[in-house]
């Protein structure tokens, strides 16, 4: 009797790569008949800045593969995956050359369309470009519904060390699953390097995930408006929180009137966090 072959389905995901809605596809799929199931989870590095978080998002990125490794593996669902440090549409074209047996369906998995950076960055049709003939299926998860972590964007420079930033960022976290990017907006495109400033940023993300918080971080454009508006288009964000030094007279971005902007151009929850001066730690 002849063995019947499994479907091999390529599913390309990251952030939404645990999501329920996606977990529930693929168990369907396999009611179906035979399937086997390969995972690729695109890192894309950010458009600005200096990346110093690259670690913490690879292993972010890992976790949530196991996690649905996992599940799928106790569903009976032969399943393997990896991380890879590549554009979405990038990683599919690789995958179609190396995967063996060859792919037979694809499957992408994004967040809804007011939160995706894939689905504004139109990552869906160039996809189907690439895969031809075989079908791709795009699947949406809420991860907001799902009850999954938040994505919070912290945008500090000098007050990133500030006690009440670190405070705030950890009551946040008690508050319920959430994940930190911060990141610093720098004083000239130009200049190859800014030592004080990921100084900075390394204590401040090694405070926080000592206190077991998921942090990461990078140097930015030195806009923060524009680094602000890169990172909510490259990524999920569900909240912001702004760290400026009190009042307008010693903080530019208040006198630039950027809480109420980000409010404005974002639509999402911006918080204030004043920093006084006199209680960021020292650079050693």
């Amino acid at each position: 009797m002849d063995t019947v072959k499994a479907t091999h389905v390529l599913v390309v995901s990251n952030e939404t790569v645990a999501g329920q809605a996606l977990i529930d596809v693929l168990e369907r799929r396999a009611s179906r008949g035979g399937l086997q199931v390969s995972v690729v989870c695109p890192v894309n590095a950010p458009r600005e800045g200096y990346v110093v978080y690259e670690d913490s998002r690879r292993a972010a990125a890992r976790r949530r593969l196991d996690k649905t490794l996992a599940r799928l593996q106790k569903s009976g669902i032969a399943a393997d995956g990896y991380v890879v440090d590549a554009d979405p549409v990038d990683a599919v074209r690789d995958a179609l050359n190396q995967l063996e047996p060859p792919v037979d369906e694809i499957i992408v998995s994004t967040h809804p369309e007011q939160k995706s950076g894939w689905l504004r960055r139109n990552v869906l049709d160039r996809i189907r470009k690439v895969a031809g003939t075989i079908p791709v299926q795009h699947v949406v998860v809420d991860l907001e519904r799902e009850g999954g972590e938040a994505n919070v964007l912290v945008v500090a420079n000098e007050t990133v060390l500030g006690s009440a930033l670190l405070d705030r960022i950890k009551a946040r976290a008690v508050k319920s699953p959430a994940s930190f990017m911060i990141i610093c907006p720098q004083s000239d495109l130009q200049t190859s390097g800014h030592p004080d400033a990921e100084r900075r940023l390394r204590r401040a993300l090694a405070a926080l995930r000592g206190a077991g918080i998921d942090a990461h971080g990078q140097i930015a454009h030195p806009d923060p408006y524009t680094a602000v508006l890169n990172a909510v288009q490259d990524e999920r964000v569900d909240e912001i929180i702004v760290s400026t030094f009190p009042g307008a007279t010693r903080s530019s971005w208040l006198r630039k009137d950027l809480i109420e902007r980000l409010r404005a151009a974002t639509k999402l929850p911006v918080e204030h966090v004043e920093v006084e001066p006199a209680v960021i730690g020292a650079i050693p």
